[in-house]
């Protein structure tokens, strides 16, 4: 008996090949009907035999395209057939569910060129051989070129380019692997690139800067191998330590300079291909310069065929790091990067085909097997992140100042924008209000609530509560954000010990918080213990001067006896004006109070002669840990009051150590099995107060690879079930995710 069925599947199930996988799916099993795009995901109609049907749902469930992500499946069956005498492909439809609220599509990130379309690149028979933007649609742009949705090449920027007659056959074949690849081009008809590839890389053998368009934006590359040229790149883009990305143009290659274990190498080959941080073999050739004062590199593989041919016969890796002038948004549109990177490039390689949202590399680390996000952009946003929970009315989470990220919540659904960088300047906040509009555009958003941090000052929290008064706004709290984060992340609710530890985040009681332990869950966060507030003298100054922190620490422990020390740090204060410095602290001039574990890994750093002023954001802490003796054992005590932890011991013991000429690589190891230590009697002594046994952790600090591996073994020995990120970064990346969790929980049951 034939039967009709009506078929809504949601998810991303546009651009990565779905109609023409249900198509062979259909016509496999002598089904007729259509499969169209609209505004809600991919509906297909299909008439047949029942159990032929059966069988075609069950493969769409199980086997589904390699890069779609379905994340429901709506049948309903049994349908007087219409008698459609074929299976064929419709194209897109544009209609409403019931409002233009209802339109919702989520869009694929953008996409590493795969396998297929790499043998046809180097392939000398192929049409498109050595071509820079060969594509399909299992690889290539995506999110960064699409301006609405359905997913059509009309509603991209590849709009602007006349399809040849061959791809246009390839195009609308349906058992072809380029049907409806919106990208699609060739040497004929698609976009071009403004210098030859030889050129480019002959002037990056002779030690030249490029500016190079890429798929979210511009790099700008050098050789890597080149100390002078490296050198050269930081002088003119004012990026005196921050480390370099590079790109190499296989594993192999990263192996000659750096330890690759199997995970790492599994994510160094993702489809996504994010900058993974990797640590440096010993007499590693890499100039120090790329990455001053740490153990780690940052390497990505080639995402593009451009890059691909770039690297093709190049001696060695190419510094990849982003086309823009410290602490601006990465250039992406042509006359901007002209303008802009003009003072830092010798030589532009650019290309015509339009870039309509900027996206900037991913970071990412391995951490127990698993990726943990570092810094989340191109090839992972703006895929949802599904949540255990459910958003009853449409969210937007605004985030915090440093590395922001906003984040919109809808059904079951955070769409957590890419990488947008600190919002400390104009060029910044207006990517950052683009980008809103462009997520509201494209997925059809209107939030009905606002969650903002609690800091009067971020450019973010202003934005909030300028927005209409008919929002509802919601203050969340920066450190209950990050452990919500952290649940959201792992898709789990309920109570827990939250370990929260970062630079900085203001506080409900006005002072900077970030050395926090609570017992939260979505709705509340009970401080239950943190670091004892110190004073931070010059305010944000003692955060690009760590000695600062150091002396007051040394001061707070010691007394002024601690001028009589016989410390390197000691000798160095008169110069630095201690008195104008004691002054301050004794009047409380200018020296907001800290709970910030941050700023004491900062005073640690300064105190062990690491580092003493900083050039970008934790660079203390980073090389603290690169110096840390991993073989090294022993630990300092952090005096615990109640819910007050004084790291007054730790301090004293760490003087001592030096003075009896420890070295600040056992130092700074010891201090680092400190922090684990009091993170677990905190837990422990938590654990028996509250019956809790689950501890989620979250914050900047806990990038700190030395750190998180120590505390989450410890917290494990001893029975505890611990909760990490990997989906979303621990540190303020990660944030607004927090915020929308909370801000959905309070508003579900009016706690606003």
């Amino acid at each position: 008996m034939v039967t009709r069925s009506e078929i809504l599947i949601r998810g991303i199930v546009q651009g990565v090949g779905f109609r023409p996988f249900v198509y062979t799916q259909a016509s496999r099993l002598a089904l007729r009907g259509r499969v169209r795009n609209n505004s809600s995901g991919v509906v297909i109609e299909v008439e047949g035999e029942p159990d032929d049907i059966e069988v075609f749902v069950s493969q769409l469930r199980s086997n589904p395209p390699p890069l779609s992500a379905i994340e429901s499946l709506e049948c309903n069956h049994h349908l007087a057939p219409v008698a459609y005498s074929d299976f064929a492909i419709l194209e897109s439809s544009d209609e409403t569910e019931s409002s233009p609220a209802g339109r919702f599509v989520p869009v694929s990130a953008d996409l590493a060129t795969c396998a297929d379309c790499l043998r046809e690149l180097f392939d000398p028979h192929d049409r498109r051989y050595k071509y820079p933007f060969i594509n399909c649609t299992n690889c290539g742009p995506r999110f960064t070129i699409v301006e609405d949705i359905p997913y059509d090449r009309a509603r991209t920027t590849m709009c602007e380019f006349a399809m040849c007659a061959a791809c246009l056959s390839e195009y609308q074949d349906p058992l072809n692997r380029r049907f409806h690849a919106e990208p699609i081009a060739c040497p004929a008809c698609g976009p071009q690139i403004s210098i030859d590839l030889a050129v480019a890389r002959n002037l990056l053998s002779n030690g030249k800067i490029l500016a190079i368009k890429g798929i979210g934006g511009f790099h700008l590359a050098c050789d890597g191998l080149n100390r002078a040229a490296v050198e050269r790149l930081r002088e003119r883009k004012y990026r005196e330590d921050k480390p370099f990305a590079l790109m190499a143009a296989s594993v192999a290659q990263i192996r000659g300079y750096c330890q690759v274990s199997f995970e790492e190498e599994k994510l160094l080959l993702s489809e996504q291909r994010p900058i993974v941080l990797l640590e440096r073999k010993p007499g590693c050739q890499i100039p120090e310069a790329v990455a001053p004062g740490i153990t780690t590199l940052g390497f990505m593989l080639p995402y593009t065929p451009l890059h691909h041919l770039l690297l093709e016969d190049f001696a060695g890796p190419l510094v990849m790091t982003s086309g823009n002038v410290s602490d601006e948004p990465i250039c992406f549109a042509d006359a901007e990067a002209r303008q802009r990177l003009s003072p830092i490039a010798d030589e532009f390689l650019l290309h015509d085909r339009r870039i309509h949202m900027r996206t900037d590399d991913s970071v990412a680390r391995v951490h127990d097997g698993r990726a943990m996000m570092l810094r989340r952009a191109r090839g992972y946003a703006p895929a949802p992140i599904r949540t255990a929970f459910k958003f009853d009315r449409q969210v937007l989470a605004c985030g915090a100042e440093l590395k922001n990220t906003f984040c919109f919540g809808r059904d079951q659904h955070a769409f957590v924008s890419p990488h947008i960088g600190n919002l400390e300047n104009l060029e910044t906040l207006r990517s950052y209000i683009e980008g809103i509009e462009h997520f509201k555009h494209l997925f059809h958003l209107q939030p009905e609530v606002v969650a903002y941090d609690l800091h009067p000052e971020y450019l973010s929290t202003k934005y909030a509560l300028s927005l209409d008064d008919a929002i509802q706004k919601v203050a969340v709290q920066h450190h209950h954000a990050h452990i919500a984060s952290c649940m959201a992340d792992n898709q789990i609710a309920g109570e827990l010990i939250g370990v929260a530890l970062d630079g900085l985040g203001f506080g409900t009681d006005g002072c900077l918080w970030g050395g926090e332990f609570f017992v939260a869950d979505f709705l509340d966060a009970e401080r239950i213990a943190h670091l004892a507030n110190v004073p931070m003298p010059g305010g944000t100054k003692a955060i690009r001067e760590p000695w600062r922190m150091a002396a007051t620490y040394l001061q707070q422990t010691f007394g002024d006896n601690f001028l009589e020390l016989d410390l390197a740090l000691v000798a160095e204060l008169e110069r630095r004006d201690w008195p104008a410095l004691r002054s301050m602290i004794a009047s409380r001039t200018n020296c907001p109070e800290t709970s910030s574990m941050g700023r004491l890994f900062d005073a640690v750093s300064s105190l062990l002669g690491v580092r003493a002023f900083v050039n970008y954001e934790g660079q203390a802490a980073i090389e603290l840990e690169g110096i840390a003796d991993r073989k090294a054992g022993g630990a300092y005590a952090f005096e615990i009051d109640g819910k007050i932890i004084s790291a007054r011991g730790v301090i004293r013991n760490a003087v001592e150590d030096l003075l009896n000429g420890v070295s600040a690589a056992i130092v700074s190891a010891r201090f680092h099995r400190s922090v684990a230590n009091l993170i677990v009697a905190i837990a422990e002594r938590t654990r028996a107060e509250r019956k809790l046994n689950r501890v989620a952790l979250s914050g900047g600090v806990f990038q700190n690879l030395l750190l998180l591996k120590t505390a989450t073994q410890l917290l494990a020995e001893r029975g505890f079930e611990v909760f990490t990120h990997s989906r979303v970064p621990p540190n303020d990346g990660g944030i607004s995710l927090g915020q929308a969790a909370i801000a959905n929980a309070r508003v579900q049951l009016r706690r606003v």
